[in-house]
């Protein structure tokens, strides 16, 4: 999960970029990058931490430029700590490109092989977006005509790189000196979205992860992408889209719409907050199965993305809503922080308690997923601190039992607090009375009353069924393998001796077309 913007504008872009990258701070606290070009140079400006504080003044007027592409970066594949793999991405060769990607190959050491034993490239990080920024260079290379490319040559290149990659993948690429390229895997794993905005100097272009930046930033949503489709939009802000994909299949990632995205954006047609509010009618149908509402006096949600649910359930069952839990906004999410001893110390800085809501009451606690447990743990803790008689837990999402690889922080089975366990020990373990699931086929439908043309999702966290065909046990134990590897110390720890100050501006000089 992380946030990617491509911006084709009037005027410059840089502030366009950075405003864009605040309202998708959810999707990436690790790092942060912008680049822009000018001319026949490329500007860039990445670095560890959360955007405010990667860019500076000086930063943003060393990124001219009315075309340009962001990223926030959250870890998934390399290293969480690896900051040369903060994004975007560039490669000089054939044509001069800077790539930011939103997901995950699954294919990406097979990748690695063949881009060094047989395209004769080189890959200096672990990231698998270093590896798909020079696969589609080579891909470019094979298609270019001698040393120049057209838009055919361009679409030629998505369809070898979707050949080749296999899992989910939302990409914006610049390629120096024609315009900026965006293109979604074949099942859309990953959303994103394509925006315009009408000017009288002629139209704005943008691409995003969500909706919620074109909202933000004055763009009309057009469109989303269509899985295996590619947008370019050249630098005279001409836009064309072709599918470049032979099969193609909307399936999108169903945990975008119970935990990653902000409620107030469309993804694939369907609005996010809908989405949620049925989530809570039809957990209320779940609950009503297993606990006489009678039996319930007050309904409290996990802030901030079980709201909408739990506001739903409540109506529902005809129980009061309380806001029970006061949020530090100024701590980030724990499901995204990396260790379980960050995740555990930041959950009681994050959560404080409205005593009077839980005193001498039955109270249904509600949060959008169980992923570790940890934090669903202290938060049963809390309530009971603050004189709740009884605590039942409810989750928006059916329980998490198996890793997601295509984009999401959670690979390994053994952090999976449901992974071998029934909702009885998942509800002793974390201290609650009574625990509820959603069921999965309720979870699907309430994000495809929103759109009946999505027939399938990936629910592969869910139900262990990965969608795109190529995962299997010998890859989840690898993956694990990997993940258990020591990790570095967090930069600005108490253990950290290198310190967090790893910001990079660069400035390179690309070869115009033709030259």
């Amino acid at each position: 999960m992380c946030g990617i913007i491509g911006v084709v504008a009037t005027t410059p872009v840089n502030q366009l970029l950075y405003d864009g990258l605040m309202v998708l701070q959810h999707r990436g606290q690790d790092a942060a990058g912008i680049s822009t070009a000018e001319g026949s140079t490329f500007h860039m400006h990445k670095g560890p931490g959360l955007v405010r504080d990667v860019f500076r003044t000086r930063n943003m007027r060393a990124l001219p430029g009315n075309w340009g592409i962001a990223h926030c970066r959250y870890p998934t594949a390399g290293s969480a700590y690896n900051f040369a793999e903060a994004q975007p991405f560039y490669v000089n060769s054939p044509f001069g490109l800077m790539l930011a990607h939103n997901g995950n190959l699954t294919n990406a050491e097979e990748l690695k092989q063949q881009l060094f034993k047989l395209d004769l490239r080189h890959i200096n990080t672990n990231s698998d977006s270093e590896v798909l920024l020079n696969v589609l260079a080579h891909e470019l290379q094979k298609a270019a005509h001698g040393t120049s490319l057209d838009q055919a040559a361009i679409f030629k290149a998505v369809r070898g790189v979707h050949q080749r990659v296999r899992g989910a993948y939302a990409v914006v690429v610049m390629i120096a000196g024609y315009g900026l390229l965006a293109f979604r895997d074949p099942f859309g794993i990953r959303p994103l979205v394509l925006g315009k905005n009408e000017t009288p100097e002629g139209n704005e272009w943008m691409l995003a992860s969500e909706s919620v930046p074109l909202d933000t930033l004055g763009f009309r949503r057009v469109d989303d992408v269509a899985p295996g489709e590619a947008v370019f939009v050249d630098l005279d802000r001409n836009m064309s889209r072709e599918q470049c994909a032979a099969h193609h299949e909307l399936s999108p990632c169903l945990f975008e719409y119970v935990y990653l995205a902000r409620p107030d954006s469309m993804q694939d047609g369907v609005s996010v907050y809908e989405t949620r509010l049925r989530m809570g009618e039809a957990l209320a149908a779940k609950v009503r199965k297993i606990i006489d509402p009678k039996n319930i006096d007050v309904v409290i949600p996990i802030p901030d993305s079980s709201r909408p649910a739990a506001l739903q359930m409540a109506q529902a069952l005809n129980i009061p809503f309380r806001e029970g839990f006061v949020k530090n906004r100024y701590i980030g999410r724990t499901f995204i922080m990396p260790g379980q001893s960050t995740r555990k110390k930041s959950v009681r800085q994050k959560l404080n308690t409205v005593t009077q809501e839980f005193a001498g009451k039955n109270v249904m606690l509600v949060d959008d997923s169980i992923v570790r447990g940890t934090t669903s743990h202290e938060i049963v803790e809390m309530a009971r601190s603050a004189g709740a008689k009884k605590v039942y837990f409810a989750s928006a999402s059916p329980p998490v039992r198996f890793p997601n690889v295509y984009g999401i922080d959670m690979p390994t089975r053994s952090e999976l607090i449901a992974t071998g366990r029934t909702d009885a020990q998942i509800a002793a373990l974390i201290g609650a009375d009574e625990l509820i699931y959603q069921d999965l086929d309720a979870l699907e439908e309430s994000v495809r009353a929103c759109n009946p043309r999505i027939h399938r999702f990936d629910a592969s966290c869910f139900n262990g069924c990965y969608i795109t065909g190529d995962v299997d046990e010998a890859y989840l134990e690898s993956v694990e393998r990997a993940r258990q590897k020591p990790a570095k110390p967090a930069p600005g720890s108490e253990d950290d001796d290198e310190g967090s100050n790893d910001a990079q501006q660069i400035e390179m000089f690309v070869r115009r077309p033709g030259q």
